[in-house]
């Protein structure tokens, strides 16, 4: 079940997501840097992660799915937020340069499809991050944050399905090597134990970090709402119309 996304929102609010937002976005930031001129979208809840471009991009809106819930955003100015849903996105084909998931494909029930739809969405050579747990990290362990629910992922089942949906992985990083617990000062000691995670192999982040290129595909993606369409009317029992009754009038 996804959380909701007032939960979220606070989340963000707290300590503990102050951090995250923090040493995620660092990240981000070394993946991107700035995006001037570009057409920037997040997927899931990913305001926190998008926020910085609003004033570099083109454009920057969020698209946040229906069993999710959606707030507006930004807290200040024109709306740019969406509800929608993530199968089937409303937006054009190639309509973005750069696409951000986060708190999204682990609570997917089918991740694929929305790789597959942000693959169309993306414009030739676009590019994708992903925010998701890494099944290796305390965090996926731990119900104290967003990030201990739904499926985590490793980084081969991260690779793989990427590869499977026309993406290239290109650069990967983690995150959130401080255990998810807001006390004995251990927040404090956040920068710590990120520079401490980079260098050590036994170590794992909390959260996996990838950016992907996509691929040029040579064949026209099927929409996952044609997909769906096609199999109800195929499965469809016929049935023929009941005769008119005499008394009818």
């Amino acid at each position: 079940m996804a959380t909701d996304v007032a939960d979220l929102r606070d989340f963000y609010t707290e300590p503990l997501g102050l951090v995250a937002r923090r040493r995620i976005l660092a990240q981000v930031a070394g993946l991107w840097g700035e995006l001037p001129g570009d057409k920037v979208a997040g997927l899931g809840y990913a305001t926190p992660y998008i926020r910085p471009y609003i004033d570099s991009a083109e454009r920057v809106f969020a698209l946040m799915p229906s069993r999710q819930g959606v707030v507006n955003w930004p807290p200040h100015g024109p709306s740019a937020s969406a509800l929608v849903e993530e199968y089937d996105l409303p937006l054009t084909d190639g309509a973005v340069e750069r696409l951000l998931i986060a708190h999204c494909l682990e609570h997917a029930d089918f991740p694929a499809e929305v790789l597959k739809e942000a693959g169309r969405v993306l414009a030739p050579g676009g590019r994708l991050i992903v925010i998701a747990p890494n099944r290796r990290g305390l965090w996926a362990r731990s119900d104290n944050s967003p990030f201990g629910h739904g499926r985590p992922f490793s980084r081969s089942q991260l690779s793989a399905l990427l590869r499977q949906t026309g993406f290239s992985p290109a650069n990967w990083r983690e995150a959130l090597y401080v255990p998810p617990y807001n006390r004995f000062g251990l927040l404090r000691m956040s920068g710590a134990f990120e520079k401490l995670g980079a260098i050590t192999p036994i170590m794992f982040g909390g959260v996996l970090i990838v950016e992907a290129q996509k691929q040029f595909m040579s064949s026209k993606p099927v929409r996952a709402r044609e997909r769906v369409s096609s199999t109800v009317r195929a499965l469809a029992p016929q049935t023929q119309a009941a005769p008119a009754r005499r008394d009818s009038f």
